[in-house]
């Protein structure tokens, strides 16, 4: 490659260029544009635009000669191999790394670090517990293990992860409103809906201590838990989280998170979005709210079968329904829909209501009328999806009268066991000892009967069809749940200090969001199951004194990673000095 410049009336432009035989004659191919003379100046500072594109070609032809440099690497079947000497190392983990360092958390740790008067490297420390939570998910004292399997070593001890901890969560608050605002200059946050939602965490311990109390479990099991209370943004990505007790109601729990963003997150303009459980008087009554400093409001789901009988009535009419999307104001009848045409089609109506709450203030408890916007959509896809649903528990609860094995001790909203009755027979009075289990067909009636729709309350007097949409992506805050629980494998949790379980939950949430990022840059292509096992995978022979030879295999994803992040490790070899060139890279 060489210099090659045009000179305009006004200005020079310089660019990388190099001669290419093509059908028998040569040509001038243009390698990379540069700019021109002002705009080098301007963008990079410098005074002698012609002589920085010199060394940038310079630079250019010395990467290319690197890239394509051969490596005799000599192997001999009589050499052992040295004792204790690690070989293969891991490289998906520099994926991470760069969000990781584009979320500016090492500046992060640098204030932190300038706040307590420890030696280790914080920095190093929490960025190995965030790639290890993603890519090998497991104790503190393994992730300090696994770390080692990554391309860069880590500087810090066993004893540094535990001494960390307590640091990482006296900064909790601090960690998660700069994550915040360091996110917003990555990506514009979408946070004019946001959506919160509780879940919990199981222990392996007998006994209550701290915040570990005996509650109701997600996960049915008799054993303590904490609490966690999370909020996530339009795009799927989290803002802030807080950890409570087991046995704390859930309700609760919400407007102290959310005064922590209005104070520390530049927060004021939002509304919240949650299911029923956790929409009380007191927490509708705090997100109505509008001045001039800043708006709340609230869309939560609704279940038709607790509203008063007029309601429901009025919910499942046959007419006056209107579709999504439609202006001419048309109105509907569900009986007269056709269930191919209209399958796809959403069908709403609306009304406002009033209704009468107990409101929690700091002055004790006090009556509030709420009024609000109850709006009802109908649907035959979600109708025929309840249906098929509800066939398959049907068959399962038949299966279970069948071996003999039913119960209707416990009949949750889900269990099958809901569609099962049991008739006693009686003998002069009193109960004998066989019962007669068979499925309950008034009860499969009455459920049916409200398959289809669906109902949510909010204060907004905004569109109606932006208000369904926006409840809809709730499912995505439940998918947070779920990778944190599943994939990042965050329980049962092995810590027993309060701050020490804070901080664990501190690197699960910020794997979160770098895991989140992640999805993004790859245009939410590939699926998580797709995703980590391709990250940890992808591992390095390593050459001492030559490079690192990729030994993982090829494929569309790790080609879609290496455009995305601009840097390309499936190469035969990759050089050492192309590979700090990627470690400096990632931490840009």
């Amino acid at each position: 490659m060489r210099l090659g410049w045009t000179t305009g009336k006004y200005s020079i432009t310089y660019r990388a260029v190099k001669t290419v035989r093509i059908n028998g004659k040569n040509k001038t191919q243009i390698v990379k544009t540069f700019g021109s003379e002002k705009q080098i100046c301007e963008m990079y500072g410098v005074k002698d635009a012609k002589a920085w594109a010199k060394e940038q070609v310079r630079i250019m032809n010395e990467v290319e000669k690197e890239d394509s440099a051969t490596f005799n690497i000599e192997l001999c079947a009589a050499n052992d191999l040295v004792s204790n000497e690690q070989h293969r190392f891991n490289g998906g983990y520099l994926f991470l790394q760069d969000i990781y360092y584009e979320l500016g958390m090492h500046k992060i740790c640098r204030a932190i670090s300038a706040r307590h008067p420890f030696e280790y490297d914080l920095n190093d420390v929490l960025s190995r517990l965030i790639y290890s939570r993603i890519l090998f998910p497991s104790s503190k004292r393994n992730s300090f293990e696994e770390s080692k399997r990554f391309i860069e070593q880590p500087s810090f001890e066993l004893h540094d992860v535990y001494r960390s901890l307590s640091v990482i969560a006296e900064e909790a608050d601090y960690i998660q409103s700069r994550i915040f605002k360091n996110s917003t200059a990555v990506q514009k946050r979408n946070t004019q809906v946001i959506y919160y939602d509780c879940t919990n965490f199981y222990f392996e311990i007998d006994n209550e201590e701290d915040d570990k109390q005996f509650g109701k479990s997600k996960e049915n099991r008799p054993l303590p838990i904490v609490g966690m209370g999370l909020f996530m943004d339009s795009d799927g990505i989290p803002i802030s989280f807080c950890i409570y007790p087991g046995n704390r109601n859930e309700q609760t729990t919400m407007i102290p998170l959310e005064k922590k963003m209005l104070s520390g997150f530049d927060m004021s303009k939002f509304v919240v979005c949650t299911d029923s459980g956790l929409s009380s008087a007191t927490n509708r009554v705090f997100n109505s709210y509008n001045s001039e400093n800043g708006m709340r409001g609230y869309i939560t789901t609704q279940p038709i079968k607790i509203l008063k009988d007029f309601l429901q009535e009025w919910c499942m009419a046959d007419d006056g329904w209107l579709l999504d999307g439609d202006r001419s104001g048309k109105k509907y009848r569900i009986s007269e829909l056709d269930s191919e045409k209209d399958r796809d089609k959403i069908f709403y109506r609306s009304r406002w209501i009033k209704e009468e709450g107990i409101v929690h203030t700091d002055s004790g408890d006090r009556k509030q009328i709420i009024e609000q916007k109850l709006i009802v959509s109908y649907s035959l896809k979600y109708r025929d999806f309840q249906r098929h649903v509800r066939r398959g528990q049907i068959e399962r609860a038949a299966k279970m009268i069948e071996k003999g094995r039913s119960s209707i001790e416990r009949k949750k909203q889900n269990d099958p066991k809901r569609f099962i009755k049991t008739d006693h027979t009686t003998k002069y009075g009193e109960i004998a000892d066989v019962s007669i289990n068979s499925i309950d067909q008034s009860y499969i009636e009455n459920e049916e009967k409200y398959d289809g729709f669906y109902a949510v309350c909010t204060n907004l007097n905004d569109n109606i069809g932006s208000i369904v949409r926006a409840n809809k992506r709730r499912w995505e805050i439940e998918e947070c749940f779920r990778i944190m629980k599943t994939d990042f494998e965050a329980r049962p949790v092995y810590l027993n200090r309060k701050d020490r379980i804070l901080a664990h939950f501190i690197t699960c949430f910020i794997s979160l969001i770098v895991y989140r990022y992640l999805e993004k840059k790859l245009n939410n292509k590939y699926t998580i199951d797709q995703i980590l096992p391709t990250l940890q995978e992808m591992d390095f022979i390593k050459y001492e004194g030559k490079g690192y030879q990729p030994i993982y295999t090829r494929t569309e994803l790790t080609d879609a990673l290496h455009d995305a992040f601009g840097f390309c490790t499936s190469k035969q070899i990759v050089p050492i000095k192309k590979m700090r060139n990627i470690f400096s890279q990632t931490k840009k």
